[in-house]
Order: C-alpha cells, then sequence, then structure tokens
C-alpha cells in the first residue's frame, strides 16, 4: 500500500488522554515491526513520535542507554502498520552503505557493472520510517549524507547516477542518541561523536526518554518474565527494581560509573529463572560488569533492598 488509509484516534490506540489523530495502514508488510503488547508508552515521546509520523517532522529521541529509545520508535510503527527499517550507525556503516555502490551482477549469463542503492535512496523512495540508531555514533562522511535529507521535504542526489531522488510523500525520518551531540563527556559512551550544530538544528522534534517509573518498570518485567507473576515473584521483581533504581541514584551523584538499564532489570529476573538465586544471578547480570573498586558500593545497595549480604568474594565475607 503506497499511503496510509486510516486514521487513529491517539486516546484509543495508544492510552494517552489526546483528541488527536494519526495516519496509519490497514495492512502490515514485512517491514512492520511485531506488536509487543507489554510495552509501555511515555505520553509525551509518544506524542513526539506521533507528530513525526503525521506531520512530517525530523523527530530524535535521547536518553540513556536501556530507556527503550529505538523500541519506542518501533511500537509506535508497529501500531499503525508503518514499515520500518532501522540503521545502527557504527562505525563500519559507510557511505557507500548509505548511498549505494557499484556491483558485479549476473546478466543473461554475463558479468556486468550495476549501480545497487543503499538504505537511504531505497527508503526514500517508500512510505517508510527510517530509523538512524545510534546517530551520535555516526563518522563524519556519514553524517553529512543524512544531512541531505534532514530537510522536510529534502531531495537526494545520486551523484553516480545523475538522478535527483524526490522523497515519498509518507518517507519519515527519526534517530537515537545518547548524548544529543554533545560527546563522551561521561565517559559512558565510547565513539560517540561532537555533532555538527547545522544538523542538529535540522532536527525539527527532540525528545527526551527517561527510566520508567517504579511500578511500570515491574509491570514491564513481569510481562517479559511472566513465571515470577505471582505474590512472591512481583515482591522479589519489586525488590530488582529498587536496587537498580539506587544504582541509578549512584550513577546520578557521581558513586558508581554504570547503572542498571530495565533491560539489566529484565536479564537480572530471567537469570534467577535459571539460577533460582537472586544474589547470583545479580553478580552474573550486573556487579561483575562494574569496576572492582565500586563493588562495594553496588553490594551495599543489594544489602538495603534484600536485607541480607552479598556474598562475594572482596564483598562480603
Amino acid at each position: 500500500m503506497d499511503r496510509p488509509d486510516l486514521k487513529l484516534s491517539v486516546r484509543t490506540t495508544f492510552g494517552i488522554d489526546s483528541s488527536l489523530t494519526v495516519p496509519a495502514f490497514s495492512e502490515r508488510d514485512d517491514h512492520v515491526p511485531e506488536v509487543d503488547p507489554a510495552y509501555r508508552f511515555n505520553p509525551e515521546v509518544t506524542l513526539a513520535i506521533l507528530a513525526g509520523f503525521a506531520n512530517n517532522r525530523r523527530v530524535m529521541v535521547q536518553g540513556l542507554h536501556g530507556t527503550g529509545k529505538s523500541t519506542h520508535i518501533e511500537q509506535v510503527a508497529a501500531r499503525l502498520n508503518w514499515p520500518c527499517v532501522r540503521v545502527n550507525l557504527d562505525g563500519h556503516i559507510s557511505r557507500l552503505d548509505l548511498v549505494g555502490k557499484d556491483a558485479i551482477v549476473l546478466r543473461d549469463g554475463l558479468q556486468v557493472s550495476e549501480f545497487q542503492e543503499g538504505i537511504v535512496p531505497w527508503a526514500l523512495q517508500r512510505p517508510m520510517a527510517l530509523i538512524f540508531d545510534e546517530y551520535d555514533a555516526g563518522r563524519p562522511d556519514v553524517m553529512f549524507v543524512i544531512q541531505r535529507i534532514l530537510e522536510r521535504e529534502g531531495k537526494f542526489t545520486l551523484l553516480d547516477q545523475n538522478r535527483v531522488i524526490q522523497p515519498h510523500s509518507h518517507f519519515r525520518m527519526f534517530a537515537t542518541s545518547n548524548t544529543v551531540g554533545l560527546g563522551n563527556l561521561t565517559g559512558m559512551y565510547h565513539g560517540t561523536q561532537l555533532l555538527n550544530h547545522a544538523q542538529l538544528d535540522r532536527w525539527s522534534v527532540v525528545a527526551t526518554l527517561d527510566y520508567l517509573e517504579r511500578q511500570q518498570e515491574v509491570d514491564i518485567v513481569l510481562a517479559r518474565v511472566p513465571q515470577l507473576d505471582s505474590e512472591s515473584g512481583r515482591e522479589l521483581v519489586d525488590t530488582m527494581v529498587a536496587v537498580a533504581d539506587l544504582t541509578r541514584k549512584g550513577f546520578a551523584s557521581g558513586d558508581i560509573a554504570v547503572l542498571m538499564s530495565p533491560r539489566t532489570v529484565i536479564t537480572w529476573a530471567e537469570n534467577h529463572e535459571i539460577f533460582r538465586d537472586p544474589s547470583m544471578a545479580f553478580r552474573l547480570s550486573f556487579l561483575n560488569k562494574c569496576d572492582p573498586a565500586e563493588r562495594p558500593i553496588v553490594a551495599e545497595y543489594y544489602q538495603r533492598c534484600f536485607g541480607v549480604e552479598l556474598e562475594d568474594a572482596g564483598i562480603a565475607d
């Protein structure tokens, strides 16, 4: 289907108190993400993303790791049946990967050189949501390719083909980042770059996604690990989230250099189901990732929440 043929209520579809409607597709294709029924939407970030889909705004979602930035965009797209492609801008993504390059193909049994479009021109010509993940880790030559299409009606020139591509009317563009282009100020995100401010200025909406409220995080962990969805299991998960909260506060105050994301809490709960021991699962899921000098502080967080000493060599006798 070439264009949206439905209008969905934001209140009905996303549970947000808003009278807005947003365009959507009635049919799914292979590029539409799967719906995660357990996903919890942040109202402000969801409205920012919906503005991107409905009004062709360029939307960047910024936040610490594990907050679900990319997943948030994908889950909005999933409920709109909007095709979606996610590109991780790691150090191996080159300009040729985005733009395209000549490749040798077989034509009538003969090898011929033929231009193969990259992901940008391919997506630009379709009703497609293109997500640039880890946007602040992209190489400078790659970022200037992206800058060409950041304007709302930004055309894309394929120099090798002497061709100018007009964006599809329902092409949409999103990005996620950890640092909003300010570089690796905290030491957490090695490989991130200082971004060109002229390029940052072209992102018309920038939303910040923070960690969930405690009860929401508990509900998500239980949805991912339903074996713990009992009275005792809920109590255990609530205590796990309390430990995670302390690591985040400790990180914010500079006491420790790493923190527990919701993803880590889910991993801890999953490992608990394997080892049937919350302290062992905690060591294997998070503690062993910490600097040895900081482990006593993290062990204290565990002791404060669980009421028992964390038995670990060099941590507690």
